[in-house]
């Protein structure tokens, strides 16, 4: 074979390659069967809707369900005592004004949340309520048995994803929890935990599903996670101020966004079956963007706003499953 015909050749498979790459990216169900999850949210609630009740609170979280959330995302730790607590952070200084911490205090022994507490993401907007009492994970599966929700194991602590594990089990939803953590070894262990519950991409298998995209390789790959969780990147250093310092560099959030958001890339995961959340979209400039994007949902601190939102700009039903 001379090297005119190899080149050829190669050629020739590279075309081959391309466009059965693009076939599938657009028809992934001829080589995937399509998931089928027990939910389907649109409007997911930030810390419960942290913009207008104090975060993670059974107030915030009953007015979010009461105004047309469609899931709730939390974050939960251990307290010394044992009980697994809804809170976004261990350290306790910037939501009590007490320094220290939940895991070296009973739960009974937690201070209230400030009565007046400043929204992560959105920068000089303040929120209060009635409510600034720490809720237990379950108590709040008590009080919603129907309702979706995300919850994030904010710490590598066995004790505490065995105990969420056998708390979703014991109110029988695992089809409507979600596992998240952006830690690829405390991810592992949730799902080694409790295999039957959906999870999210972390931080490392969200770059792979990256390279797989810009390589061509996706639509041949199987994806075991059932939602894909990212930043809006055009709130970054506009309404919530990071705390790395690489993402107060302009060029590399315009990376993020020129790499990140795809609207090919969420089509291909929606047709498989794979939700697509934007967070944490709290102007409706914001949430028109992400679901341009092609997002599956939105997440936001402001619950009102988002239904207030969906109800003038409808949302397309999710994809129906492709027959080959």
């Amino acid at each position: 074979m001379d090297a005119l015909t190899a080149i050829l050749l190669l050629c020739f498979a590279v075309a081959v390659y391309i466009v059965c790459s693009l076939y599938l990216l657009r028809n992934p169900c001829i080589l995937h069967k399509k998931k089928q999850l027990g939910f389907y949210c649109r409007h997911i609630s930030h810390r419960g809707g942290s913009g207008e009740k104090i975060e993670n609170t059974m107030e915030a979280f009953t007015h979010a369900v009461a105004v047309g959330t469609e899931m709730l995302e939390m974050d939960v730790h251990l307290t010394l005592d044992g009980c697994v607590v809804v809170s976004h952070d261990n350290n306790l200084l910037r939501e009590t004004g007490y320094d220290k911490t939940i895991s070296s205090l009973r739960f009974e022994d937690l201070p209230l949340y400030e009565e007046r507490l400043e929204v992560t993401f959105y920068v000089g907007h303040y929120s209060t309520g009635k409510d600034r009492k720490f809720v237990l994970l379950e108590d709040v599966f008590k009080k919603f048995p129907n309702m979706p929700m995300m919850v994030e194991i904010k710490e590598n602590n066995d004790l505490l994803i065995k105990k969420v594990s056998g708390l979703v089990k014991q109110y029988h939803r695992e089809s409507i929890t979600v596992w998240a953590s952006e830690e690829p070894e405390v991810m592992a262990k949730c799902q080694k935990q409790n295999p039957s519950i959906p999870y999210m991409f972390t931080m490392r298998r969200g770059i792979l599903l990256l390279l797989l995209f810009y390589t061509g390789l996706l639509p041949f790959f199987p994806l075991g996670e059932s939602l894909l969780l990212f930043y809006l990147p055009r709130i970054i250093n506009r309404t919530y101020i990071p705390e790395e310092s690489y993402l107060k560099n302009r060029f590399v959030v315009y990376l993020l966004q020129k790499l990140f958001m795809r609207k090919s890339l969420f089509e291909h995961l929606a047709k498989r079956g794979l939700q697509v959340q934007l967070f944490v979209c709290n102007e409706e400039r914001d949430m028109e963007a992400a679901f341009a994007f092609g997002a599956t949902g939105v997440m936001s601190d402001y619950p009102t706003l988002l239904s207030n939102y969906l109800k003038k700009h409808p949302q397309p039903p999710p994809p129906a499953p492709a027959i080959y």
